[in-house]
């Protein structure tokens, strides 16, 4: 770029700037179709790739070597969820915990849950409903990566021997125990049996397997089952099992089905009686869906972008008809039409730009609302912000296009002598 064309373009972009201090009503009309039609991708965009990312962080904290193995299959099997027959399927009992640990050498850890939902919790004059009690066996903690802020997890002893001691969440500490108070040491009432609160878990939201330990609490798992039947229809006790290091999951998932169908005895050729989860069918599900969404805020931006267009090129016919006389002068006095073109393609890339920049920007600040305001990580990336740029600078410049070369194709007598 030579030192005569930067020179047009610098002083486009003032001209530009004027045009929208002169004509502030008319301005921000014509670039309203480029500031939704921008934000509309860009914001889409945004939150999908936070999502993503905090997808992949969730899936690296939990683990994408994890198994886990219920009634209930998270995904349709064969294309037709039949509930009817996975409710009469026999949940899992430590019987199959035992088997796994001591015939699936690829298994690293193995542990049991049994779900208690929508329990209430009581201590003293207090109580807070709709907790869900997580009943485990050992290495629970280690699978799901328990943290502890204050006390300590339960022990093995605890664990295999059903000691009545619990483990709570933030938010039952705060339902529970008011003002900080101490929560160690103190008794809860759940079931109709009372149990010791040794420690208080991190807040850490819920996870992508289902877990709101938030909102829940942690006990023993024949502590739970001394109070409730973990084997009835009512229960869906679930075997959570990890990969050794070096062992890829399809390995583990086969040699934990065989285990399975050898310790419940079903027979060749007929179909499991349980089901194995894993966290990357949740992920490629929500893949899908992410895809279809980019589709739909494509075409809705698209509109928008279209409509911008239209409002950008109306906006430059304007310019060039109110220049006529200008434009004609320029001319005759040696300016070539490829000077005017360029000026007023610059003018229109920057009407556009700064249109784009405004939906940027409201991407931005909705961004920040939701990281600090409701606790969910957006960020909006350097490439979705060049993104966003370049699409309103390709805007520009097909709908400045035609307006500019009306202006560069000027006859300077004619447009001279206009009114």
């Amino acid at each position: 770029m030579n030192r005569a064309t930067g020179h047009i373009i610098f002083t486009s972009i003032g001209q530009a700037l004027q045009e929208l201090r002169v004509n502030k009503l008319r301005t921000f009309l014509s670039l309203l179709g480029i500031t939704i039609g921008i934000f509309c991708i860009i914001a889409v965009l945004t939150v999908l790739d936070s999502m993503k990312n905090n997808i992949q962080s969730e899936m690296s904290t939990l683990g994408s070597d994890v198994l886990y193995i219920g009634r209930w299959p998270w995904m349709d099997e064969g294309g037709e969820y039949k509930w009817w027959e996975y409710w009469r399927r026999p949940g899992m009992s430590p019987t199959e915990l035992r088997a796994i640990q001591s015939n699936a050498p690829d298994a690293e850890l193995a542990t049991l849950c049994l779900t208690l939902n929508n329990q209430t919790l009581k201590h003293e004059d207090l109580d807070v409903s709709s907790i869900t009690a997580y009943s485990v066996t050992a290495g629970f903690d280690k699978i799901q990566n328990i943290e502890i802020a204050k006390g300590r997890y339960l022990g093995m002893s605890e664990l295999d021997g059903g000691v009545t001691n619990v483990v709570i969440g933030d938010e039952v500490y705060k339902s529970l125990f008011p003002g900080n108070r101490n929560a160690i040491g103190n008794t809860i009432a759940l079931g109709g049996k009372r149990f010791t609160v040794v420690g208080i878990m991190k807040r850490v939201g819920k996870n992508m397997a289902g877990f709101d330990f938030d909102n829940g609490i942690i006990l023993p798992y024949y502590a739970a089952a001394s109070f409730v039947e973990a084997r009835s229809f009512n229960y869906d006790p679930v075997l959570v099992v990890k990969a050794k290091a070096g062992t890829s999951v399809d390995e583990l998932k086969y040699e934990v089905e065989g285990v399975l169908r050898r310790v419940r005895k079903v027979r060749p050729g007929q179909a499991n009686n349980f089901a194995i989860n894993q966290l990357s069918q949740v992920s490629q599900r929500i893949e899908s869906l992410f895809g279809t969404i980019d589709v739909i805020a494509a075409v809705i931006g698209g509109f928008s972008l279209i409509v911008g267009a239209f409002g950008i090129a109306n906006i430059m016919f304007v310019t060039v008809k109110e220049r006529t006389k200008i434009i004609g002068l320029k001319k005759a006095i040696g300016a070539r039409s490829r000077s005017i073109l360029t000026e007023f393609l610059a003018e229109a890339v920057t009407l556009c730009i700064m249109g784009g920049l405004i939906g940027v920007i409201v991407v931005l600040l909705l961004s920040l609302l939701l990281t600090y305001g409701l606790d969910f990580k957006v960020t909006l990336s350097f490439n979705n912000f060049l993104l966003g740029i370049s699409i309103s600078a390709i805007v520009g410049v097909l709908a400045g296009y035609i307006p500019a070369r009306a202006a560069s194709r000027l006859d300077p007598v004619v447009a001279i002598r206009s009114n």
